[in-house]
């Protein structure tokens, strides 16, 4: 569990993300590529990958295992502001920070040796990572932004509203079953125990079509407080105790030839039939 420690301050700056954000939403995705389930938002990707290749996922699947930790700077405070202002904070990102998230990740999985460029903040290396960011970003997410940008503003609407009819700590009781508001500690289904102790600079709360069960926050306290939750649809908790969430949910069904059952395996298939091409 993690427990979100408010202050009176913190509360008077807590707000709702003014929108959908795009680098979280690029590398929250990754994981729904790993399901074997289709997703409707990655359904034009998927028809382009099986035709030419899953091109920048080489750079960002070791990044983004399909479960628990990645590294923060991927999701910098400023891409709230964009895909290139987002990209822009990732490629300045301090090399003591660079060094210090992918060595915990490397705690986790073993990476692979092109990792030790970005590390070591090399420009070659940070800007073939925020080009893989874009790329995808572009082929990936760009084609179902409205839908995605429809549900997370259906559900900031749904909370900008408790906010500005009856404050923040309103706000935060319509967060229910997977965030609880027990003054004044918010408390979060999360896999590992942790606290996190606000003081006095609000929180942010971002809104997410890609974001699963589980809310996610950053790693690092020193940074930026974030809280990221599955954005309210069609089928979620939030939509089925409130009238007010309309936005569409997604629709899972299984995936079919024409999509990406396993995209590491894809990935393999496809270096394979290179390898063997140039045996020849």
């Amino acid at each position: 569990m993690l427990r979100v420690h408010f202050t009176a301050r913190d509360l008077t700056r807590t707000r709702v993300a003014d929108g959908a954000d795009p680098l979280w939403e690029t590398v929250l995705s990754l994981h729904s590529l790993r399901e074997c389930r289709a997703e409707p938002a990655l359904a034009p990707w998927r028809q382009h990958a099986v035709r030419h290749g899953p091109g920048p996922l080489r750079t960002l699947l070791p990044l983004v295992p399909k479960h628990g930790y990645f590294p923060d700077f991927l999701t910098p405070f400023a891409a709230q502001d964009g895909v290139e202002p987002g990209l822009e904070a990732v490629m300045s990102t301090p090399r003591s920070r660079l060094r210090t998230e992918l060595t915990l990740l490397s705690g986790h999985r073993a990476l692979p040796g092109w990792a030790r460029g970005i590390g070591d903040g090399e420009p070659a290396a940070l800007r073939h990572l925020a080009r893989s960011l874009r790329t995808y970003h572009h082929l990936a997410i760009a084609p179902s932004w409205p839908r995605i940008a429809g549900r997370v503003g259906a559900d900031r609407a749904l909370r900008a509203h408790a906010l500005g009819q009856s404050g923040a700590e309103a706000m935060l009781r319509t967060f229910g079953p997977v965030m609880r508001w027990r003054p004044p500690v918010l408390e979060v289904d999360y896999p590992v125990e942790r606290e996190l102790f606000l003081q006095g600079r609000g929180l942010v709360l971002v809104p997410s079509y890609f974001c699963r069960d589980e809310p996610v926050a950053l790693v690092d306290d020193a940074l930026p407080p974030v809280l990221v939750y599955p954005a309210a649809g069609a089928g979620s908790p939030a939509a089925a105790t409130s009238r007010t969430a309309t936005a569409e949910g997604p629709r899972f069904r299984f995936s079919g030839s024409e999509a990406l059952r396993d995209v590491p395996s894809l990935i393999g298939a496809r270096a394979a039939a290179r390898t063997a091409g140039r045996r020849r």
